[in-house]
């Protein structure tokens, strides 16, 4: 038997009637989230009945509140077609499995086995030397760097135009900042 206290917990049933069964499993489940991350504060759970398919059965949308210190945590997924919830415990357990992965990924946060990775440097070509032999980048705050040709990676400066996207790693040179490793942002990559 347990001794941890019992974590505050609040079921709320829509467009369908309150099950002691339904809510004893989801005390199970908060319970075991419990032991697994002892921090919990509180859970909210929704549980809504969508509206009624005569071919398909009932569907059941589940959202789980989590409050930890600093932190609020929210499972909240949508039946679609391919995998609509027409199992009350089913949708249960598939939203309990994702709220218990967000609280993994907290404690790796939490750990430091996360890295943030840093913005990479980027910006856009401004300026095209008429022989093709160097340009410049204006960075996203502004600044004005230098490139030369044999700087670029993957793509001929012949082939870039003024307005491109680069990413592009930082240098002092003899004249001040300038641009080394530049590479066009390709289709795949979103500059933020």
């Amino acid at each position: 038997m347990s001794t941890t206290k019992p974590i505050p917990m609040q079921v709320i049933f829509r467009n369908l009637e309150t099950s002691d069964a339904v809510e004893a499993r989801v005390r199970e489940k908060v319970d075991k989230l419990g032991r697994f991350y002892p921090s919990i504060n509180n859970c909210r759970v929704a549980i809504e009945q969508l509206h009624r398919h005569h071919h398909q059965g009932n569907h059941f949308h589940v959202r789980i509140d989590l409050k930890v210190p600093g932190h609020e945590l929210v499972a909240d997924r949508e039946p679609d077609e391919n995998h609509a919830y027409s199992d009350v415990y089913v949708a249960l357990r598939n939203a309990f499995d994702a709220m218990r992965r967000q609280l993994e990924d907290l404690i790796r946060l939490q750990q430091g086995h996360v890295k943030h990775h840093e913005e990479r440097p980027h910006g856009h070509i401004t300026e095209i030397s008429p022989d093709k032999t160097f340009g410049r980048i204006e960075s996203i705050d502004g600044r004005w760097l230098y490139f030369h040709r044999n700087s670029l990676i993957g793509e001929d400066l012949d082939k870039l135009q003024v307005g491109t996207p680069v990413y592009y790693v930082e240098d002092t040179g003899e004249e001040g900042p300038q641009a080394s490793s530049v590479y066009p942002v390709g289709k795949h990559h979103i500059l933020v």
